[in-house]
Formats: C-alpha cells, structure tokens, sequence
C-alpha cells in the first residue's frame, strides 16, 4: 500500500474517474489540493475570475458530451456560498457537476474561524451530495460514492468540503486497485413497453415529447429509430432540443407557452396520445394545465420516481432510464410491427410535417433600429449545422428558441428551470473547452451579457474561442414585457448617456465593445440590419485568428414583446406573421402556397 497525502489519493481519483477538467480560483484553504494538481500533471485546470463562473464553466463543460463531469474549485468560506447558483443550474436540469471546498481546520469548525462556514449544509438542498469530510481515511469512499451518485439514476451535482488538515493528512492508497462503482439506473421492463404499445395502438394522433432525459442518456439515435420505427412525430421540449434534428420529417416543432413553434403548438393540440420521455412536464412547456391535458392521454417515462405525477397524474407512468426505455419500446414496436399489429401513423405524421410550411413567423425585417427577429434569421444563415448554442434566460432566449435551428444532440445548450442571469457566458466557455474543434455560439441580452462578464478574460487568457451574440435593447425586455399586466414600466431600464460613448449606441448605457476589449477580447457592433450577416462573418474570423472569444453586440429597436401566452391556444402575437416565403427566408420549410393564401 502507497502512503499518500489525501489529497494526491483525490487526483489519483479523478484522473481514474475520467473527470480531469477543472474550473476554479485557488485559495489557502484548498492550496493542498492546487499542490497535488501540480505534482501529478494529469488535471486540467483553467482559473476563472469567479467562482460562481467556475461553477458555470464545470455546467457547461459537463452538457456538451455524454458521460463529461465539469469539477469546479474553490477555497473555504465565500468560494462555497459562490457555487451555490452554479450547483442549482446544475442540480436543476439533471447535470452531474462535482465541486470541491476547501475548509477550516476540523478543530475550529463551528467556532467562527476565518471562511468558515457550514457550506455542506447550505448546499444540501441543491445537491445529490454534500460532505464535509472530517477524517482523511475517508476520503476515497467519499469521492467513490460521488461520482456513483452523480451518475446514477437522476444526475446530479456534489459538493465535498475537505479541511486543510483533513487534504494534507496521510493515509494508506492504492489507486492500481481502485474501483469505480457501478451507477444505478432504473430500466423498463418488456411488459411496461408493451403497455405503451397498447396506449399507442388505441391512439389515432400519438406525440412523443422528447425531454433532456433522452439527452443525459446519449439516447438520441434510439429516439429517432423509435419514431421511424413507428412513424409518430417527435416534439422535443427545450431541453431535448437536437435530440431529433430539426430537419427530420418527423421532428413536429417545439411545444410551449414561450419557447415554442406555431405549427409545434398546432400539431400537439391535435394529438390524442402524448407519451413524455425523460422530460419533467415544465410550466414553460405545458402552459395551461387545462388546455394542455384535454382530449388527450398521458404516458409519462422519467428516470426519477418522484417525477411520476408530480406535475399531473399521467395514464401510466414508467419509472425508468431514457435509453433502457426506448430499447424496450423498440424491441415491443419490431415484434408488433413484425405481427402487423400496429397502427399506420404515416398519415398523422404526415399532416405534422405538412404544418411545419405554416404560420411562419416574419423575420425579414429591414427596420433601425434593427428588430431581433432579423437576427436570429441570420444566425440561421452563417452558422452550418455543426454549430454549438448556448444560452440561459431572457427573450433573446426564448426568441431564438423560437426561429433558430438544432440539427444534433448537445447543440443547444441552455440552463433550462434554473435559468440563471450570467451563466451563458461562463457556460459557453465550458462547453467551448469540451468542444474545442467546434462553432460555439453563445446567445445573451445585455443583462445577461453583463452578468459575469469579467468571464471573458479567462477566454482570452486561456485562449478559448467563442462567438458572443448579444442583442442589446438596453432593458430588462422579459421583466418589462411581463410588467405590461401591471401596466407599468418600472425599474426595467438599462439606458442611460454613456459619457465615454459616441454615436447612436452611446445612449444605451454600457459600451459592451469596449469592455470585450478591456478584457482581452475582440468585439463589434452592428446597427445596421443589412450588416449582421457581415458582422458574424468577420467575427468568426477574428475567433479563429486570435483564438479569443468575439462578441458582435447587435443594437436592437428599445421595445420589442416576443410572442407568448399563458396557454397553448393562446399564444400573443405582437408582430405580423409571414405572409410570402420571402418574409422567412430560413424557415426550415418554405412557406406552402396555401399557407401563404390562408
């Protein structure tokens, strides 16, 4: 047996683990774990500007391919608390992060020593795990079980808290002999498929609602196998998003209150028989419980048990890994397809893809200030189908939700429930290091842009290329659109005359190109609708000449209201909708001569 420090037996850990990528700002109190880093040579570390940062850099990193786990570091004390938002982002949307403290000697927990805090507590409620580790011996089968439970069934974020004393202590390892331990995971039974089966052989118009499920458990392929297999349109919720490409005739369109596509909505209200795969039942997907569950029936497949019926009691729930699920599925689908027992859907489906030439949503706007529609338009046009999104929150989120396109898995990356001002940043430069051959193209508002913006200088010191869209109307434009039902615009307005600002942008307060710039990145502005397309041109340029992230700020029209409701039938439209092809030039399917006439 090897005698060690505790902390060379933690990197020893990872690196067996497979979880060498790491985010983080040193500190006295975690300095041993930073020392055994350096001895061993194997981790990858890259320092973020803040720990709350770093936490979002280990959430992006971890999204961006299957079976990746971000670890985010820090020292004791305020480090912790920082990572609490990122552990939440993480623990929200199922996204097994693993962050690290260091702590206060043991003797003086709980005596008000300086950065102590009991941050195992704090971060219970957002967590799988939260340790504090009092005895060095322990370490391993702490670490051990972490990653087990990160992984298995729901995933999810750790924190281990480790006393300085606690990582420099000694202790017996050996890491040729060290294991890790198999994950967990719940898998559906060939009778439970065959249930399902019945449920859509009794359907006329089934819909399969491909949630982030399907995604955590690289399940992807098999989702489109079961759909072709079937001939039953797939509609992926916003965290699904990529699970099916977008081009595939059997991809019906997003469904939901904000993020979402008309024909999407349109197709799904004619559905008789919903079965959600891996997805959660979100507000922002479901709207209107009412409208959303009438005239339909409900198969709910969820890894987690407590999932089943949180939301609305479905009409038979499975309890069970997305992937195992559509493997029996599929294996139930081959046998009564084989026996010609299952219903023809080709017709169904048919009408769904039919609907994706119409109800178009106009984005060829020439308007200046320019409208964000004409971004997205595009976007869609300078970036191919390999491209990476990332985005959080917002209407420029939930716009390009709306009329941008996802062909592959992991492509859109987006902190879904938790939705956290400053993420998108931090997480497209995780997600930029798992990717680094690859386009990514990070999505934000100017608040969110503004949000751990000091992020930046990490991409340009560390030289990690991404492409920052932000579309700047200078407000807090989701707050000042829901404040329309308190008849008020109150406190929602970033405008100000910035004194070190000339030209037409100068009045809406803060010079993002010049603070890009400040922090070692390059970055332009566009205020012309016929220069975004050249804009993004030659941003993807500078990125690949100077390996550095590149913002191109958009100067949007001040007010702009995204279309949304609070029910599926109810969708507000505030602008004109597409009346020729040539008002939605990269639909995704051209505008149909009766679509046009309707």
């Amino acid at each position: 047996m090897t005698r060690m420090r505790a902390v060379d037996a933690v990197v020893l850990i990872l690196e067996k683990e497979g979880a060498t990528q790491t985010f983080g700002l040193p500190g006295a109190a975690i300095n041993p774990l930073y020392s055994a880093m350096k001895a061993h040579g194997g981790i990858s570390h890259t320092l973020a500007r803040h720990v709350e940062g770093a936490s979002h850099m280990a959430d992006g990193y971890t999204r961006a391919a299957a079976g990746n786990i971000g670890i985010c570091l820090g020292t004791s004390g305020p480090a912790g608390t920082d990572m609490i938002t990122g552990l939440y982002a993480a623990a929200a949307d199922s996204q097994p992060i693993l962050c690290i403290t260091g702590q206060a000697p043991v003797a003086v927990l709980d005596k008000e020593d300086f950065q102590a805090v009991d941050i195992a507590s704090i971060a219970k409620p957002v967590t799988k795990m939260a340790k504090t580790v009092l005895e060095a011996g322990q370490v391993p089968g702490v670490f051990q079980s972490a990653f087990q439970l990160m992984r298995s069934a729901r995933p999810g974020p750790v924190l281990i808290d480790l006393p300085i004393d606690v990582q420099q202590t000694e202790i017996d390892f050996d890491i040729d002999t060290y294991e890790p331990l198999v994950p967990s995971k719940p898998a559906a039974t060939s009778a439970q498929a065959e249930k399902v089966l019945d449920l859509i052989a009794a359907a006329s118009h089934p819909l399969i609602i491909a949630g982030g499920g399907i995604l955590n458990a690289d399940a992807a392929d098999k989702l489109v196998e079961f759909a072709e297999a079937t001939s039953i349109p797939v509609s992926p919720t916003l965290m699904g998003w990529g699970a099916i490409p977008d081009n595939h005739p059997l991809q019906a369109g997003m469904v939901g209150i904000q993020t979402h596509v008309r024909y999407g909505n349109a197709s799904f209200l004619e559905s008789d028989l919903v079965i959600g795969i891996g997805n959660r039942w979100a507000n922002r997907h479901t709207g209107d419980l009412g409208v959303y569950r009438n005239g339909r029936k409900f198969v709910h497949i969820d890894i987690e048990p407590t999932q089943i019926g949180r939301v609305f009691s479905p009409d038979y729930g499975v309890v069970s890994d997305a992937g195992a699920a559509l493997d029996a599925l599929l294996s139930a689908a081959r046998g009564r397809t084989e026996a010609a027992s299952l219903p023809d859907f080709t017709g169904w489906a048919g009408e769904c893809t039919a609907r994706k030439s119409t109800d178009h949503r106009k984005t060829n706007y020439t308007d200046v200030p320019i409208k964000p529609q004409r971004v997205y338009q595009e976007m869609n046009s300078a970036f191919d189908e390999d491209v990476t999104y990332v985005s959080t929150i917002g209407l420029s989120q939930i716009a390009g939700a709306q009329m941008l396109h996802v062909y592959k898995p992991r492509h859109w990356i987006n902190a879904g429930q938790a939705g956290p001002l400053g993420w998108t940043g931090p997480a497209a430069l995780g997600v930029a290091k798992a990717k680094p051959e690859e386009t990514v193209v990070a999505l934000s508002g100017d608040y969110d842009f503004q949000f751990m913006i000091e992020e930046l200088a990490v991409g340009a010191q560390h030289k990690i290329p991404y492409l920052h869209v932000v579309v700047n109307n200078s407000y807090l434009g989701l707050i000042r659109q829901s404040q329309r039902g308190f008849d008020m615009d109150y406190q929602v307005s970033l405008a100000f005359d910035n004194i070190n600002s000339s030209g037409d942008a100068a009045s809406y307060g803060v010079d993002h190109v010049a603070v890009a710039q400040g922090l070692g990145c390059k970055a332009l502005r566009v205020e012309d609708p016929e220069l975004i397309g050249e804009g993004l041109r030659v941003a993807k340029e500078l990125m690949d000449e100077h390996q550095v992230p590149v913002v191109v700020e958009v100067i949007l029209e001040r007010v702009t209201n995204i279309s949304m409701g609070a029910a599926l039938d109810s969708i507000n439209e505030f602008d004109v909708l597409a009346q020729t092809p040539a008002d939605a030039p990269t639909a995704l399917t051209p505008m149909g001569e009766l679509a046009a006439a309707k």
